[in-house]
């Protein structure tokens, strides 16, 4: 990563950011990518043209789009069989930065 304008300025002008300086600004950087990376969902078209979702887990979610288009045709059947299974259904542990996936989906 490059340096800031800050940083250039104060390396010239003698004024170098001391460690506990920089430990505390690279907690900082790293606090607001990791919150802004696991509060959104972002999309995305592939290099074969497909819809790709982030943010759910580990990898996209990649569909084309007539794939979707089934998928969201059969949304009542899923949320129903959600609320039929609830019990044998388990629910990932949130983390710390995200909501409880209960309270945020409704079926």
């Amino acid at each position: 990563m490059s340096p800031s304008v800050q940083e250039l300025e104060a390396a010239r002008q003698g004024q170098a950011e001391t460690p506990a300086q920089e430990i505390a600004r690279l907690r900082e950087e790293n606090a607001k990518l990791l919150a802004a990376r696991s509060t959104s969902l972002s999309c995305r078209v592939s290099e074969k043209g497909a819809l790709s979702v982030y943010g759910l887990g580990r990898f996209p979610v990649t569909l084309y789009k007539e794939q979707w288009a089934r998928l969201f045709d059969f949304i009542d059947t899923i949320k129903a069989f959600i609320k039929a299974n609830d019990s044998k259904l388990k629910a990932k542990a949130p983390k710390e930065s995200q909501e409880d996936p209960k309270k945020v989906v409704n079926f």
